[in-house]
């Protein structure tokens, strides 16, 4: 039996309203060497009724009458996986229709392991479209990744053992992906993300990314942490905001030891990290902490 190139991994808690529209924007891909597997994680509405509506050979479905959590699900989604690539799109998304094919021809010419995209984010309530602003580049995603997911998780696409090998840390709900990415780029996997936008990311009340509470800012801090410590750099450099005297001391230390350990980092990518060490809001002082940041990371980049 031949396998799949890709396998799309889709899991689906309460999204009757939505997975529809992210079913078909994969039956829709221009590329069709693919499986779709969908797991329907112990919905309480008509999520089921909606999956059943679509009857494409090439969807796989996992039927769960309880619900075991985020985590739980996407590992399961991942040992199910047949393909040579693993591609995630949540259940309350849309993919481009050339997403899938645009990922695999990156993917094959072997400049990276893992590839992300931009993206446009649809808020429902306002109804208002957003491109994305993103880093494209390997050095400064792991740059960042000191600060934040650089990575949108529904938009990535990377090698099936990859993921196989290094599963979705328990108890890293809502920053199960960030904890990932920390974890991938320790281990040396190559990141990119591609300039063209291939998914429309929904935003909405209901949606788990919008669930945050201490918990989860913990895990992201422990997450962070252990990467700092990974790269050889003091977690007491956490990037935070401070007086212009601690910047001195601080931050400036901080980028450059990144610049040190990260090769190639760009002024962009340092320029938005050096930020979340200054105050923001005070408009009397903004075009001085401009052109602090942007002396400071231009100096980064340039020396190192």
């Amino acid at each position: 039996m031949k396998l799949p190139v890709v396998s799309v991994l889709m899991p689906a808690f309460n999204a009757e309203k939505y997975i529809a529209q992210a079913i078909e924007s994969i039956l829709k891909q221009s590329f069709s060497d693919f499986e779709l597997i969908i797991l329907n994680d112990g919905s309480r509405d008509n999520t089921s009724h909606m999956i059943n509506h679509f009857n494409d050979p090439r969807i796989y479905k996992i039927d769960l009458q309880e619900n075991q959590g985020l985590v739980k699900s996407r590992n399961q989604l991942v040992a199910a996986a047949r393909g040579s690539y693993i591609a995630f799109l949540d259940a309350d998304d849309i993919a481009m229709p050339h997403r899938l094919q645009t990922q695999v021809d990156f993917l094959n010419t072997n400049q990276a392991d893992i590839c992300g995209s931009a993206y446009d984010s649809l808020n429902e309530l306002s109804g208002k479209v957003k491109a994305s602003k993103q880093r494209y580049s390997d050095a400064d995603i792991r740059a960042l990744i000191t600060i934040s997911s650089p990575l949108c998780n529904p938009a990535v696409m990377g090698r099936a053992e990859i993921f196989k090998s290094h599963p979705y840390q328990k108890g890293r709900d809502y920053a199960e992906d960030y904890s990932l990415w920390a974890e991938l780029a320790l281990a040396g996997y190559r990141f990119a993300n591609l300039k063209e936008r291939l998914i429309t990311y929904r935003i909405h009340s209901k949606q788990t990314s919008q669930v945050q509470n201490s918990e989860t800012n913990t895990i992201f801090a422990n997450s962070r942490e252990n990467y700092l410590l990974g790269l050889g750099i003091s977690p007491k450099l956490t990037p935070r905001a401070m007086g212009f005297a601690d910047r001195i001391k601080v931050a400036i230390p901080f980028l450059m030891q990144l610049n040190q350990k990260i090769c190639g980092i760009s002024v962009a990518a340092n320029y938005e990290i050096y930020a979340r060490f200054q105050y923001r809001g005070n408009s009397l002082l903004t075009p001085f902490t401009r052109l602090e940041r942007l002396l400071v990371s231009m100096f980064a980049s340039f020396t190192s």
